[in-house]
């Protein structure tokens, strides 16, 4: 592959399916992840053609669409998946769905039966641009092939800017193959609205007279890569900082100014951060559920400054007592540019007491084999490794005790997909060669994509895959219980053995039951440097961070 693309002239004459790489190119697009299909083999064909894009094959659209999703979160540039039709794209939907929700820029490209036969139910015919209007930024078809660099380019646009998301692009294959004079505009130069002097000021009036003011910051941080001016805006203010739902570092959770995460089953005392703030500063983030608590956690008697680039953000969720269209980077910038002679750092450093408290492994009982997992990749990763995860109640011990000490560490769905982390880690894998990448998984979740393990031996993807195995679907179980004690149905799983199915399609596997098996597994899979995956034996009893099923029983 080639490390710097060959551009056509601005004008040539080409065919709809070739202008669609050109329009790759010329965005620097290097990974295309795919499910192949005839509607639209004369992308594959352009694909073949072009060097400096490499064409990743998976074996199912839905783990396709979380690599690329993957991918883009981690080098924050557009995930391209390519699909057939209705069924490709049915199967991908999820992925779709996840960028969505996520925030995250991706471009889809669906070959469509010929125009000729729109409208007649054609062979897995169904109106795509209809279809995913709802999940995406855009949804269009193209119907005019010399119309192709606009639309392509339009989508990449659209995609980027203001609140990342996903865009569909319909593909009908009596199209691909038409040639026409294609005309090609400038690469994306993304627009960055800064605050007004007006309502900086605002901003400042409103910080000076707080006593308890708190930071949370959201994905849009990390889109703008505006973490290094965060630390500064909160190091000069004494300013504690929380990270919004699955965004955890967004801050280096080392840092002492950093107050906790705003998840699913967040401790009290995180939560209790939130709840006595006078002044909420939210940046880039859309105050989800998750974030909020199922909307509960900020109050009429709190004044909230929501900044986000997204104009339909503001005001969606609370009523913002100061709301900002603008790029978390350039208002992080104008921000650190104020002088606020207060001095927060007692109540931001009783907070940090809070959190440590809250997340400290060893003031926990440590016969819980997942604490220990958690504790022994905190030993022995390096700072920059990258974790991915699955959706599942096994990830609560991720989020409360793993310090994200590094940006670009962390990957993980705020739309709660199951069946994501091991493909986003393939993803993320691709876009850092060098670092090292760990999914984690429930046993639930891992089988709804594990196919794409075939995908990482035959690309040599090396990531390291850890199976938490207590035979059941682990969240719906707890809720189950909570709600209908006793009662189970449905959320028993049968016996599969990972490390097998593993070793079956040419990766390491290994089975543990006890930290200290662990610890040895891990170390293999680090040192050998090939897909691994290491299947960890839980029990059914300790269903979350917190939980027992007895517990929620009440006996």
């Amino acid at each position: 592959m080639r490390s710097e693309p060959i551009l056509i002239r601005k004008e040539e004459n080409m065919t709809a399916a070739r202008a669609i790489v050109e329009c790759m190119k010329r965005e620097g697009i290097q990974k295309v992840f795919c499910v192949p299909g005839e509607s639209y083999l004369p992308v594959l064909d352009a694909l073949y053609d072009e060097q400096s894009v490499q064409l990743i094959s998976a074996r199912h659209e839905g783990g396709a669409a979380f690599m690329a999703e993957g991918y883009a979160k981690a080098t924050l540039k557009p995930g391209v998946v390519l699909a057939t039709r209705a069924v490709g794209g049915s199967n991908l939907a999820i992925g779709v769905h996840t960028a969505y929700q996520d925030s995250t820029p991706m471009v889809v490209f669906l070959g469509q039966v010929s125009s000729k036969f729109r409208g007649r139910e054609g062979f897995q015919e169904v109106d795509l641009d209809r279809y995913f209007q709802p999940i995406t930024k855009w949804a269009v078809e193209i119907t005019d092939p010399e119309r192709t660099p606009e639309i392509v380019s339009r989508a990449f646009r659209i995609a980027q800017t203001g609140r990342p998301g996903p865009v569909v692009v319909s593909l009908p294959e009596d199209i691909l193959p038409v040639k026409a004079l294609m005309k090609f505009g400038p690469k994306l130069a993304p627009p960055l609205p800064a605050p007004s002097n007006q309502e900086l000021s605002q901003v400042k009036a409103h910080l000076l007279e707080a006593k308890k003011p708190i930071i949370i910051a959201g994905g849009g941080i990390k889109s703008a890569r505006a973490e290094r001016l965060l630390i500064d805006f909160a190091e000069k203010n004494k300013l504690p900082v929380l990270a919004a739902f699955r965004r955890h570092d967004v801050f280096p959770n080392q840092n002492k100014y950093y107050a906790g995460h705003l998840g699913l089953g967040a401790p009290k005392e995180v939560l209790e951060t939130v709840r006595e703030a006078d002044v909420i500063l939210a940046l880039g983030t859309r105050l989800s559920e998750v974030t909020t608590q199922d909307y509960t956690i900020i109050s009429s008697s709190q004044k909230l400054i929501h900044i986000d680039i997204d104009y339909d953000t503001i005001g969606k969720v609370y009523a913002p007592e100061v709301g900002i269209v603008a790029d978390a980077k350039e208002t992080l910038r104008l921000l650190n540019e104020l002088s606020m002679p207060i001095n927060w750092e007692d109540w931001t450093l009783a907070r940090r007491q809070a959190y440590e408290k809250a997340t400290d492994l060893k003031a926990r009982r440590n016969d819980v084999i997942n604490r220990k997992v958690i504790e022994i990749l905190k030993d022995k990763l390096s700072n920059d490794a990258l974790l991915t995860n699955d959706a599942g109640n096994f990830a609560g011990w991720l989020h409360q005790f793993y310090t994200f000490k590094e940006k670009h560490t962390y990957i993980g769905p705020t739309s709660g997909a199951m069946g994501y982390g091991m493909p986003a880690a393939l993803g993320a894998k691709l876009a850092f060669p060098t670092k090292q990448v760990v999914s984690l998984s429930g046993d639930g979740g891992f089988m709804m994509t594990v196919q794409e393990l075939e995908t990482a031996v035959r690309y040599q993807i090396p990531i390291i895959c850890l199976v938490f195995n207590n035979n059941m679907y682990g969240t719906i179980r707890m809720h189950q219980e909570m709600h209908y004690p006793e009662k189970v149905i449905g959320t028993d799983l049968g016996q599969v053995s990972f490390k097998d199915l593993a070793i079956s399609m040419g990766a390491d596997g290994y089975v543990v039951n006890s930290p200290e098996e662990f610890a040895s597994a891990f170390d293999k899979a680090l040192t050998k440097g090939r897909v691994a995956v290491i299947e960890i034996m839980t029990e059914k009893e300790q269903i979350s961070v917190s939980q027992t099923i007895t517990g929620l029983r009440g006996k």
